[in-house]
């Protein structure tokens, strides 16, 4: 007796919140409940990407009140048969589950069954399918993470709190749910609404690909930007693959390439800022073709022009036919230093800003890299450094814009899981990059280039 009496108090006083602790861990077990992630939507409303409830039904036979009223239940909610269920009830399982998944509206009717446990879960899906799949990105395959694009870049907005709750085991270690402990609600993320129109998205990756056809050519990139607001409308892309084209990387953001005649204006630019170049300036335009000396011991470099024109050449009529003999013989009038300058305020050489992952930053090499004669020809001709279709148009968007140069966005708005608005962009100057006067100067430039005689006439 005094054996016994000793182990119920060594059990009980000594041991007993061991124990007790023990027991707890076999019949409970802590889960962590998912939260809805936040939805995707372009400027107009148009949904992009969300997340769907969908769950999963476990039926545990011994807790059914009324196996008919339930098994018809059942049955009719979860498109089973009902002599298929009775079998399963008949069978003597402890535990009855259905993977699904089933969504909210087809277990709603199942939440007032007793013996019926559900387990949300949720499913990603975009219904504009392909629609710019490359800036939106994707989810990691192996956790509700963003993995790439938008996705990623917005994945602490997007994926909200996960809750917490204490489920309740039986001897098979089946877990059941209970109300009564359930210590965290989830909270959903927050709903983000993009710059880009799903309307002219569509325009731009149709138009992109008949002109990349039509061209044969090995792929392209379309941008639309507005230029007052620095807000991405659109962003296409096409790498060629085998016979046909694939949109599988955001190569508008993460390719680098040289620019060409479009960084004409940019040497224009600094030439207009530094007064190396009046109205009335011009060089010869060796009839499109000329022996540029590079080195004090007569060595040159050919430069020719495809549209070959004589006489001379003003900084304007340059722009508008698009000459590299002219544009490399009034580069020579700037020093390496003022070149350099005027691209690297215009955005290139690095990220823009935009709220897109990875972002490549361009290539363009400091002036004590340069091999001066050479490269302040190649700078002005497009040559030399690497730029992204996102950082050119955000440059061309500064001359749209008197000048200004504005940081793209792909954000317009984010709102809380009760509609309460948390951001709205605002455009972001980053800096002055020429005078209003001298932009104005520039986008007479580009009229002329793009009208009568110039090389955007057709």
């Amino acid at each position: 007796v005094l054996i016994i009496l000793g182990r119920a108090a060594q059990l009980q006083l000594v041991q007993g919140d061991r124990w007790a602790e023990h027991a707890a861990r076999q019949r409970t077990e802590r889960a962590i409940l998912p939260a809805k992630r936040g939805g995707l939507y372009d400027r107009t409303g148009v949904p992009i990407a969300l997340s769907q409830e969908f769950y999963h039904v476990g039926i545990a036979p011994n807790e059914l009140v009324d196996r008919v009223s339930a098994g018809r239940i059942i049955a009719r909610q979860l498109g089973v048969s009902r002599r298929e269920f009775s079998r399963e009830l008949g069978s003597g399982k402890r535990w009855i589950y259905y993977h699904g998944p089933f969504t909210a509206t087809q277990v709603q009717p199942l939440r007032r069954v007793a013996g019926v446990h559900l387990s949300r879960t949720f499913q990603r899906f975009y219904p504009s399918r392909s629609l710019a799949r490359p800036i939106i990105g994707g989810l990691s395959p192996d956790r509700p993470a963003g993995a790439a694009g938008l996705e990623l870049s917005l994945d602490s907005i997007l994926k909200g709190q996960p809750g917490e709750a204490v489920l309740l085991k039986d001897r098979a270690g089946r877990r059941y749910d209970s109300p009564a402990r359930l210590i965290r609600d989830p909270v959903p993320g927050n709903d983000v609404t993009l710059t880009i129109d799903a309307e002219l998205q569509e325009i731009a990756e149709r138009g992109l690909a008949d002109a990349v056809a039509a061209m044969r050519a090995e792929g392209g990139d379309v941008v639309f930007l507005d230029p007052t607001t620095g807000e991405l409308l659109a962003l296409a892309s096409l790498q060629a693959r085998g016979r046909g084209f694939i949109s599988s990387r955001a190569s508008t953001f993460t390719d680098p390439f040289e620019p060409g005649s479009t960084a004409k204006l940019f040497t224009a630019a600094a030439l207009l800022v530094h007064e190396r170049a009046s109205n009335a300036d011009a060089v010869f335009a060796e009839g499109g073709t000329w022996h540029m000396p590079i080195t004090s011991s007569g060595r040159t470099r050919l430069i020719s022009d495809v549209h070959k024109v004589s006489g001379n050449l003003t900084l304007a009529r340059a722009i508008q036919v698009s000459s590299n003999v002219g544009m490399a013989k009034f580069s020579l009038r700037l020093t390496p230093e003022e070149q350099y300058e005027m691209l690297r305020d215009f955005g290139f050489g690095t990220p823009t800003g935009a709220e897109f992952p990875s972002e490549s930053r361009g290539r363009l090499a400091r002036p004590d890299q340069w091999e001066p004669m050479y490269t302040r020809a190649s700078m002005a001709m497009g040559y030399e450094f690497g730029v992204t279709p996102v950082q050119l148009a955000a440059a061309y968007g500064a001359i749209a814009n008197d000048g200004v140069l504005l940081t793209p966005t792909l954000v317009r708005e984010i709102r809380n899981p009760n509609g309460d608005l948390l951001y709205r962009h605002r455009p972001e100057p980053v800096r002055h990059v020429v005078t209003p006067g001298i932009a104005a100067r520039l986008r007479e430039f580009l009229k002329e280039a793009a009208g009568e005689g110039g090389t955007g006439e057709e």
